[in-house]
């Protein structure tokens, strides 16, 4: 299934046994793990303490068949639907998050669309889609500021309901140039973009929830959404080394070893990342992507250069 919008994660939960957990959920669903298997020589933790000597071990357990798979994505999704349609709800508890959480992906956000789109994206007419977007907190507060559209892909249909009415134009600070356009009630792993329609693809706390192998084909099918010289924004909570399996909402922290793996399963590059400020100390560490289907380096400092050739005017 699919993913929402508050996805924060408790460090002191598994004190005891020297490793972390989490706690609050910028919420997601996730899809079942596919036919590909991926083969993890990561070990990890649930949030009971019990520990595994691989991912693969993990996931052979948690969704080794198809009525396990389904029973994870189902089980993921009606945690969420037990979960208030508000910022504290989203957030677990941590609402004042918000604030931070926003501040911090604006800043990065700007500095890749100076670097990575052409004339900083000013007289272009720029789309995203929101993965896993709940109640439309970082639409709103974010995306629809610097987007003319944005979609939402948001599987626990109260949340999304929420966000129609927050997103709705009476209830935003911005021009009628920028708007939310679609709604989509799908699960992540289950959704497939229209072609080259969005520029930048933001995917925050909700991956967790996917399978590995649904990790790899939501990415490999959404790289067929964005535009020539669009990206990816990831921006998720990191374990200190493996992973941590969260047993109620059926959710995984992944550490940054791990999810540089799964880029590369994916074809995925790491253009840029940054580290989050401000948050609790109980809180798991968080991490922003950017990542490009294309390998681009930086030239004299100044803006990246595409290494695989690209259509260009003759002038």
């Amino acid at each position: 299934m699919l993913c929402a919008n508050s996805n924060l994660c408790l460090n002191s939960y598994l004190a005891a046994t020297a490793t972390e957990t989490h706690q609050a959920r910028d919420k997601c669903r996730v899809r079942t793990r596919a036919t590909t298997r991926i083969e993890m020589e990561i070990g990890g933790l649930d949030s009971n303490g019990r520990e595994f000597k691989s991912a693969d071990e993990m996931w052979r357990e948690e969704v080794g068949d198809s009525q396990k798979k389904l029973d994870w994505y189902r089980n993921g999704v009606g945690y969420w639907q037990g979960v208030d349609a508000s910022v504290d709800g989203v957030l677990g508890g941590y609402a004042h998050v918000n604030e931070p959480d926003i501040k911090a992906s604006e800043a990065f956000l700007n500095t890749l669309l100076t670097e990575l789109v052409p004339n900083g994206g000013r007289n272009q007419h720029l789309v995203a889609l929101d993965c896993g977007s709940g109640i439309g907190r970082v639409t709103k507060n974010l995306l629809i500021r610097y987007f003319n559209e944005v979609d939402l892909l948001e599987p626990v249909s109260h949340f999304l309901e929420a966000a129609r009415e927050n997103l709705a134009p009476e209830n935003l600070s911005v021009s009628e140039e920028h708007k939310a356009s679609n709604f989509y009630c799908t699960p992540l792993q289950e959704f497939t973009p229209d072609t080259q329609r969005y520029d930048v693809i933001w995917v925050q706390w909700c991956i967790g929830h996917l399978a590995d192998d649904d990790f790899v084909s939501f990415f490999k099918r959404a790289k067929a959404g964005l535009k020539p010289g669009g990206f990816f924004v990831l921006k998720e909570n990191l374990a200190k080394s493996g992973f941590v399996l969260d047993n109620e909402d059926k959710s995984i922290t992944r550490s940054d070893v791990y999810f540089k793996e799964l880029f590369n399963q994916c074809g995925l590059n790491i253009y840029k990342l940054k580290d989050q400020k401000g948050f609790p100390d109980e809180l798991f560490a968080v991490r922003m992507y950017a990542l490009t289907t294309e390998t681009l380096k930086k030239v004299g400092g100044s803006r990246p250069k595409r290494k695989a050739n690209r259509p260009a005017i003759i002038k």
